[in-house]
């Protein structure tokens, strides 16, 4: 009875022994290696340092610590070829502003004499002689403004030569306007007998009145005047010496 309690107990000694072995096995059956259960870590040869396979070892369970040889070393990626960058475009220069001429002003008369005796309407020569001093005078002129002003003689009252001293400057203002002349641009005005033409101080009241009226018809007149600017003309170049 004693001897047979002494083999039970010395069964159960061995396999309490053996139960950790079994566990270990069970627990590192899949790894291909020996695992230390106490550590985790892969358990190695005391004398060669090799790692200890177990009977499910195969090369494609092998791991770098223990066969780096048989493990796969993944490729590295492959290097990127080098590509310049696109060059970059001068900046295009931006085109030089033309300069602008310089401008003179200028400033430009004309009298229209000699209106018919208590009229405002203009006859042809007037007409001719205003269309030629704009064709030859206005030439590259940038127009501003244009002043008309209508005059007569000193025959008859103020009031009713105020009238007729206006009705000349807007014959001529239409005549303008009619020629393309802007109309913004013109202001005319009457000035009646108040401002003779200097050699007319010479006519005397006392003269037959056909005379007089011949002699006064200087006064009987419509003055244009303009401004503006025109191009600057260019300096002459010095003559070499």
């Amino acid at each position: 009875m004693q001897s047979m309690n002494r083999r039970v107990l010395t069964g159960l000694a061995v396999a309490a022994v053996m139960l950790p072995s079994a566990v270990l096995a069970a627990d590192t059956k899949n790894q291909g290696y020996l695992v230390d259960a106490m550590t985790g870590n892969i358990v190695t040869s005391a004398t060669t340092g090799l790692c200890v396979r177990t009977s499910d070892w195969t090369p494609a369970r092998a791991v770098a610590q223990c066969d780096p040889d048989l493990v796969r070393k993944a490729p590295a990626p492959p290097k990127k070829a080098f590509t310049a960058p696109p060059a970059k475009k001068p900046a295009a220069k931006p085109k030089p502003k033309p300069k602008k001429p310089a401008m003179l002003n200028v400033q430009l008369k004309l009298s229209v004499q000699n209106f018919t005796f208590d009229k405002a309407t203009m006859r042809d020569d007037q007409r001719k002689e205003i269309d030629s001093w704009m064709a030859k005078a206005w030439k590259g002129v940038t127009l501003g403004a244009i002043i008309v002003t209508g005059h007569t003689d000193r025959i008859g009252s103020k009031a009713y030569n105020q009238k007729l001293s206006e009705a000349r400057a807007v014959t001529v203002k239409d005549y303008l306007i009619s020629k393309g002349v802007n109309q913004k641009l013109i202001f005319w005005e009457g000035k009646n007998f108040a401002q003779p033409v200097p050699v007319t101080k010479f006519c005397d009241n006392k003269m037959s009145r056909k005379q007089l009226i011949e002699c006064l018809a200087p006064n009987r007149r419509v003055d244009i005047e303009a401004v503006g600017q025109k191009p600057k003309p260019a300096p002459k170049p010095k003559p070499k010496k």
